[in-house]
């Protein structure tokens, strides 16, 4: 009898700690999906940075190094230029990538590190509370925010795909959302190509994943993940660049 559906070999069997309906776990399979689609798993190394994305390395059986807050895209180009025959790819929030790492994750796209970047996008800063980030929402609620974010006095949100699209040195850029069947379909496929970007050596590869923070954004899960349309409003899906 053929088989349409197994466990990924590089996702670890155990439960996931994630707050109900937090959407970090189901990018975790396709990562871990792409990491076996390609045979990569045993070059493979992970970048966890400060945050909820912290606790790649118990889910996900490949070698992870935890880096400093921001400074992931940094950690992963030293790995990759002494050792240019591994997989590098940094999983980041988007305080991490687009706050206090901004520097860090510019110039490394600027410079066209061959490494693969995602960014976890849920709006808010999740593991300290929920306060504003470079891609709150317009008047959306958050802790520091809590008559909701001003563009007049806290700015305007950080369109991060857009922005490294203009790089010469990035060869892919992408943002995508795992709310719906079809867009988890999707979402795979986007984050394969970054990954073959990566493999081709053509250059940065980034991809941005819309994700849901329900405790944060104070809605149930149901809700949450429904209200991911909404920030599609404002950071639409698609792919801004490949050079393929």
């Amino acid at each position: 009898m053929p088989e349409f559906f197994q466990f990924p070999k590089t996702l670890k069997k155990t439960l996931f700690h994630y707050c109900p309906g937090c959407h970090h776990s189901i990018i975790h399979r396709l990562l871990c999906e792409v990491i076996d689609e390609l045979g990569i798993r045993d070059r493979a190394i992970g970048i966890a940075s400060i945050g909820c994305s912290c606790f790649l390395y118990f889910y996900i059986d490949v070698d992870i190094v935890e880096a400093p807050h921001g400074r992931s895209c940094s950690a992963a180009t030293g790995i990759k230029r002494a050792r240019p025959e591994l997989i590098v790819f940094t999983y980041q929030g988007d305080g991490d990538f687009a706050a206090i790492g901004l520097g860090d994750s510019l110039h490394a796209a600027s410079r066209g590190e061959k490494i693969t970047a995602l960014m976890i996008n849920n709006t808010v800063y999740g593991m300290t509370g929920g306060q504003v980030s470079p891609t709150t929402l317009p008047h959306q609620k958050t802790t520091t925010t809590p008559m909701g974010r001003d563009p007049q006095r806290e700015g305007y949100p950080l369109k991060v795909a857009e922005i490294l699209a203009g790089f010469e040195g990035v060869a892919y850029s992408a943002r995508t959302a795992v709310n719906t069947p079809k867009r988890v379909l999707e979402a795979k496929k986007i984050l394969k190509k970054a990954f073959q970007t990566q493999l081709e050596g053509k250059g940065f590869a980034y991809v941005e994943f819309l994700s849901a923070c329900p405790v944060n954004w104070r809605m149930s899960p149901v809700e949450a993940t429904k209200y991911i349309d909404h920030l599609t409003e404002v950071f639409p899906l698609g792919i801004f660049k490949d050079i393929s």
